[in-house]
């Protein structure tokens, strides 16, 4: 008897292991990135007659110096030294087999003048400019089509200098939608990591149509009444591994996005395979994670483990709206510590305006199978607040292990959701009361069960021929 019960615990800690393999492993392909990319080639932005003073304009000297280095792409790549000082500069693109390597002490700083930001087309997934009618201004640091870019360096900074576009802004003078601090469209093996990225216009970190994009110890920081100042927002991209980030900024910490209305649904680009672990931050006006609003495409397998947030409005959010089109499926967020947070977890259905007339009202999203799990809060306003659109409701919504301190006499707040709990204070709202009968109702990354049995019995197999 004794045999038997070590037996079991050794399948079901096997069985653990398989199903937690996604979890674990989800970065797994991001390993390489730890280690410095060592390129065979390396110039200094001096060498092309940049000037460090915070005045000369330097825009010239990066395109020509990366000119330069592209004829050693097929060599093994080339690196981009910035060495310490302010190094001035409207936008600039990179290449293939780039690093961009910024010293310490070292500023690459956004120019304030519109004229330094070309105005380029609109992303086919959007439409238009996600501000404005027409084309949208280039962001500082600019890439399309290409292959193994690194941007790094010893916590250099990438400033945008933002405050100007920002009255713009609120002032109603811009003619196109603002720019963002780095996009890269159309590529694959992206690495951004040891870097601070201050004042971005719009958001900061923007992949788009992106695969294999790792951003890791990274500082985000703007003032929190900024504008639409998102620090990470991929968007139509696959395999985005996002850890080990600090971000403070005026809007959604991390916004994972795929289309606007007609436009992605069109373009029909998901956002998949996401992974998000150990990000601190604050954002009093928005959520440390959102899903959407900008979802048309469509998101899946989505991971979020290990936030610790504080001082925010939301913790979690998904937003979207009927026009909207599009899916949010198989989403895990874990092990989730907020400190003075408005509202834990937030769904709103009907969120956000739409890029023209042409949208379909009739294009309902389905959001299906989130699964929130180990939260703990302290000085939460409301647990919750989840809204989902009367005739398409959010399902299978699975909560588990939430503990808060909530401070309202109306912790929940929901409606056309349908789910289940289990351990949760307080107590959730009515549609989301019946226990969790089994977890195959929920969404768990690496719940790919076949697969899991498959393991199960291969141990079972094996250990059967053990004891004959």
């Amino acid at each position: 008897m004794r045999r038997s019960v070590n037996l079991w615990e050794f399948l079901v800690i096997l069985a653990s292991i398989g199903e937690v393999q996604w979890v674990v492993g989800s970065c797994s392909s991001f390993e390489q990135t730890r280690v410095a990319v060592l390129r065979p080639h390396s110039v200094s932005i001096t060498e092309f007659g940049a000037v460090g003073d915070g005045v000369t304009l330097n825009t010239k000297a990066f395109q020509n110096a990366i000119f330069y280095l592209h004829s050693f792409a097929d060599k093994g790549g080339a690196q981009l030294f910035v060495p310490k000082g302010r190094w001035l500069t409207g936008s600039f693109d990179l290449i293939s087999h780039l690093t961009l390597f910024l010293d310490e002490g070292a500023v690459i700083l956004g120019s304030k003048d519109s004229g330094n930001w070309p105005v380029v087309d609109p992303l086919p997934s959007y439409g238009r400019g996600r501000e404005l009618p027409g084309g949208r201004h280039r962001s500082l640091i600019y890439g399309s089509n290409l292959t193994d870019i690194v941007i790094t360096g010893e916590n250099g900074t990438i400033d945008g200098q933002g405050f100007i576009w920002w009255d713009w802004f609120r002032n109603h003078t811009l003619d196109y939608t603002r720019p963002h601090l780095v996009e890269m469209m159309h590529s694959k093996g992206v690495l951004i990591s040891n870097l601070t990225f201050l004042n971005s216009p719009f958001w900061a970190i923007h992949p788009v149509y992106c695969s294999h994009v790792h951003v890791q110890n990274v500082t985000i920081l703007a003032p929190p009444d900024s504008p639409n100042t998102d620090g990470i927002d991929p968007d139509s991209c696959t395999d985005v591994c996002i850890e080990d980030c600090y971000i403070n900024t005026g809007d959604d910490l991390i916004s994972i996005k795929s289309g606007w209305d007609e436009y992605g649904i069109m373009y029909a680009h998901p956002c998949s395979d996401i992974t998000i672990r150990r990000v601190i931050g604050e954002t009093q006006s928005s959520a440390a994670v959102a899903l959407g609003s900008e979802m048309s495409g469509g998101i899946k397998k989505v991971h979020v483990e290990d936030l610790q947030i504080f001082n925010s409005k939301y913790g979690i959010r998904v937003k979207t709206s009927p026009g909207r089109g599009g899916f949010i499926e198989d989403v895990y967020i874990t092990n989730l510590v907020l400190m003075n947070v408005e509202i834990a977890i937030g769904f709103s259905g009907q969120y956000g305006e739409h890029p023209d007339d042409g949208f379909d009202p009739t294009a309902l999203p389905s959001i299906k199978r989130i699964t929130v799990k180990g939260i703990i809060g302290e000085n939460i306003s409301r647990a919750g607040v989840l809204e989902g659109i009367e005739g398409d409701d959010f399902s299978d919504i699975c909560l588990s292990n939430v503990t808060l301190n909530v401070t309202s006499e109306l912790p929940w707040n929901c409606s056309y959701v349908q789910g289940y709990s289990d351990l949760i204070s307080p107590e959730p709202c009515e549609p989301l009361r019946e226990k969790i009968p089994d977890w195959s109702v929920c969404y768990k990354p690496g719940n790919k069960r076949v697969a899991s049995r498959k393991t199960i019995q291969l141990v079972e197999d094996v250990v059967e021929l053990l004891f004959i």
